[in-house]
Parts: C-alpha cells; structure tokens; sequence
C-alpha cells in the first residue's frame, strides 16, 4: 500500500492537517480549504488553514505562525500546494524559501495551473516531497474544487429527511417536524459547511424557511441561499426575500420568466439569475450548476423536497445523498425518494443523531 512507508507521526499530523482544513469549509469559496502543519523534531512549530475568502492559504498561514520556526520543518498539507502567481506568490515558493526540508501533502491538485508544478518546484528546491499520505480522505474534503475544476460544478449533497414510514412532509406537503434536535444541529453544521444552500419553489412556499445556520454562535456561517424558481413564484413578503439584505439570496429562474416578478425580486435584494428551460418547462439544473460554479460555488447543500431530488437524480447531478431517518411514523403525508437511490451510490456511513440516524449515500 502506498501509505506503509509513512510513520505513525506522519499519519497523526496528517490527521490534524485534514482536521484543520475541515474548518473553514464553506467559507473560502472559490478556493479549496487546504491545512497545513509546520512540525520540527517532532513539535509542531506552525499551523494554519486557507482564511476566510480563500486568501491567504494555509501554507502562509502556517508559515505566518511559524516565523523563523520553519526553518527545517515537514510541512503536512492537504492539497498540492500552489506554484502559480495570483494575488500572491505561490506556496511552494514560500515554503521553499522559509527553509521547509520536507513536504507531506495528502493529493495532488488537478488545476490545469497546478496539476504536479506544485510537487516538481518543491523537488526543484531539493525538498523532499511524500504524497498520498490519507488521500481518500483528503479527496473528500476537497470535492468542491475537484468538481469545479474537473466538471466545471459544484460538488452537490442532498439531504432529505425521512419519517419511519418514508415520507418527507405532512399530507398534502404540509410542513412537519419529522427529524428531533440533534439532527437539526447536525444539519446546522452541513449548512455551515456548504457554500450554498439550495431548495426548490415548492419547499419556499411550503416552509417560508430561512435557511440560515442557527448554531450557537455561527450565524456568519450562514451559506448564499438558492431557490430554484422557474416561474419566480417567491413571495416578496417571504423570509428569503425579506432578509436578503443580509444574507445573499439568489432565485434562478428560466428565460421568459415573468419580468415584473424579476424586476420586484432584485428591487428586494435578490439576485436573479436566468437559464434556459426544457420542453416540459423544468428549469435546466445542469446549466444552473455551472452558472453559480463561474460565480464561485463549489459546495452545495441541496435540502430537498422530492420534486428537486428528482431533479437533481435526473440529471445526474447529486454527488452525496444524506437520508436523515427518523422513527417517528406519519402515517399519511408526501413521499419521498425510494431507497437504494439508484446503482450509481452505495451506502457509506451511518451514524446516530439523538433518536435519528444519517445514512450517507456516496456514488
């Protein structure tokens, strides 16, 4: 196995690395939330991730701890580090001249900017460079921008939640509250990991949601809020619109949509952004996706009704479905998805919220 040649410290401050990354998850868009630990004779001397914004990155963040520190530390990071000059100048660089003797790093980055140059500059400074250390791992956490890079879309999780006797919603889609509280903070905690939050037109008019992130202390970790909306049926007086002010609500809609609705809808705050339609008059969600990946979006916390996860199916554009099951029955009420999904995903996690239970489907 590729990983055998790495020690037990290797894998610890890999681990760590990973976890420092995870951090700033939804909050860097359009970079990838890359870790980095800076560790000399065993110590670890620096440490950072990519800040708020996606600059600067976890290297120079990491460096920036370390000071003089660097000097002859193994720097374990998450993503191949950077050899192109944007606003600032490439990580390897900065390694190599901070005096790092050695490079860790979990995956290589297939930014055609990057894509090796990253590793082959390191080598060029007479550093030595080990990779694959976690690499699964690591490419989980970095969907977002493999998919954005790669596809040229965002990495999409939808979530449903499932009564006991499979369904989504109460009879005639009436708004319950299937999943307990320790669900709902989970939930909490993917949206704020997310760099948007989508629903369809039905679940707006449904719920009136607010879709922010309600944990104790992270509301500036509330994502951009999406509503799929081809016939812009969005009431201004909903909570989207009325606090778009303060957390950016786009409405994407179809061509031919009606325009005094458009017009009202950004005289509100929101962005509104048009794409083509189907026959049928569906919305062409695969367009949508590259539209809010050019505008920065690399992860999508889909919170379907079974209208938009039927959508998402369709067009093969969800990349994780997360069932929240809870064991409470309705009885009657508005169906979900069927289980399994379909062939393309497998089950591959599951794990206790409270009274609930998360099954994590994964193509």
């Amino acid at each position: 196995m590729a990983e055998a040649r790495f020690s037990e410290a290797d894998r610890q401050f890999m681990d760590h690395a990973l976890r420092l990354g995870r951090r700033n998850l939804g909050r860097v868009a359009p970079n990838p939330s890359v870790g980095c630990v800076l560790v000399k004779d065993g110590v670890i001397v620096g440490r950072g991730v990519t800040q708020p914004g996606g600059r600067p990155h976890g290297e120079t963040t990491a460096l920036a701890h370390a000071g003089e520190a660097a000097r002859g530390a193994t720097a374990y990071v998450t993503l191949e580090p950077c050899s192109h000059f944007g606003r600032t100048g490439p990580c390897s660089d900065a390694l190599a001249r901070a005096g790092v003797t050695r490079v860790v790093c979990a995956i290589g980055d297939p930014d055609p900017r990057v894509r090796g140059r990253g590793f082959t500059m390191l080598r060029a400074y007479g550093i030595t460079v080990d990779t694959g250390l976690f690499e699964a791992e690591s490419g989980l956490d970095h969907r977002g921008h493999f998919n954005r890079v790669r596809l040229g879309r965002p990495f999409v999780q939808m979530k449903m939640a499932l009564s006991e006797d499979g369904f989504v919603a109460g009879e005639g889609g009436r708004r319950v509250q299937i999943s307990g509280p320790h669900a709902q903070a989970q939930v909490h905690m993917m949206r704020a990991m997310a760099d948007a939050i989508m629903i369809g037109a039905g679940t707006a008019l449904a719920d009136d949601p607010e879709l922010t992130c309600r944990l104790p202390g992270m509301a500036d970790r509330s994502p951009v809020r999406i509503v799929i909306d081809s016939q812009l049926r969005l009431p201004l007086t909903s909570k989207l619109v009325q606090t778009a002010a303060d957390v950016p609500t786009w409405v994407l809609s179809t061509v031919g949509a009606p325009p005094e609705a458009e017009r009202a809808l950004r005289a509100a705050g929101c962005q509104v952004m048009l794409v083509r339609r189907h026959a049928d008059g569906r919305l062409d969600l695969g367009e949508a996706m590259r539209l809010i990946a050019v505008r920065g979006i690399t992860r999508v916390l889909a919170e379907t009704g079974p209208a938009l996860a039927a959508g998402l199916m369709d067009a093969d554009l969800a990349d994780e479905v997360v069932l929240v099951r809870s064991p409470n029955t309705l009885g009657h009420g508005l169906a979900g998805l069927p289980t399994p999904l379909s062939p393309r995903f497998q089950l591959a996690e599951t794990r206790p919220a409270g009274a609930d239970m998360f099954e994590t489907y994964r193509r």
